[in-house]
């Protein structure tokens, strides 16, 4: 079992910066590859960012690619979303999740595939 708990959401203006984090407990982090998904009011679920279990590979959706930075510390167990250049439409729950190994942009934007999430957090963007 892997537990994934997410912080660092809030509310910011249109233009400015967040940085999520992602703590995880139970199993040895290196052997995840993790993703951020997001999900806006009466939307669905949606990718947003993952990297793969040592770092060596991440992969962006477009709507956030050149604002977004996913990095991962495996010594902290901790997986970092950085946000820049916010806009409204990125107000969402941001969620953390967990598969083991994995890569690919095809397969890591997939939800279905991860096996472990978190509660998620809430970041609004105010215009």
């Amino acid at each position: 079992q892997v537990q994934l708990v997410e912080s660092g959401g809030g509310l910011v203006q249109s233009g400015g910066s967040l940085r999520l984090s992602c703590a995880t407990s139970g199993r040895t982090l290196s052997d995840y590859a993790m993703g951020w998904f997001r999900q806006a009011p009466g939307k669905e679920r949606d990718f947003a960012a993952a990297v793969t279990w040592n770092g060596g590979f991440v992969y962006y959706a477009d709507a956030v690619k050149g604002r977004f930075t996913i990095s991962r510390d495996n010594a902290k167990n901790t997986v970092y979303l950085q946000m820049t250049s916010l806009k409204p439409e990125d107000t969402a729950v941001y969620y953390c999740a967990a598969v083991q190994y994995g890569s690919g942009y095809d397969y890591l934007s997939r939800r279905g595939v991860y096996d472990y999430w978190g509660q998620g957090t809430q970041v609004t963007v105010s215009s």
